[in-house]
């Protein structure tokens, strides 16, 4: 495996991480009225870390370009919630961890 791949597997772990670690804040922070929506995320990002995890393991440029797809999806709407909210952290935040994610991605594809 190339350096494109391990960077693009670890780009998209660490994002999956974080997004992992905002959904734990939110269930954590989650009054009764907003719990359920807390854990549905909270599912999701649970899965995405495991699909990242996994695609280490896997050795597959094809494995870790889906979840780098995913995660650069997550990451791109993130931005936008946090645009609407309007937090520029959670703005700028997510969108340049969507761009690294995106460029590690075309790299590994083209190397």
């Amino acid at each position: 495996m190339t350096i494109a791949f391990w960077f693009c597997a670890a780009i998209t772990l660490i994002s999956a991480l974080v997004s992992l670690g905002y959904a734990i804040a939110g269930l954590r922070g989650a009054d009764a009225e907003a719990r359920t929506a807390s854990e549905y995320a909270f599912s999701r990002s649970i899965a995405l870390a495991i699909a990242a995890i996994v695609a280490l393991f896997t050795a597959s440029v094809a494995f870790v370009a889906a979840v780098a797809l995913a995660m650069v999806i997550v990451q791109l709407v993130d931005a936008v919630i946090g645009a609407r909210i309007p937090d520029r952290v959670k703005t700028f935040g997510p969108a340049a961890t969507a761009l690294v994610n995106a460029a590690a991605l075309v790299w590994m594809l083209a190397s």
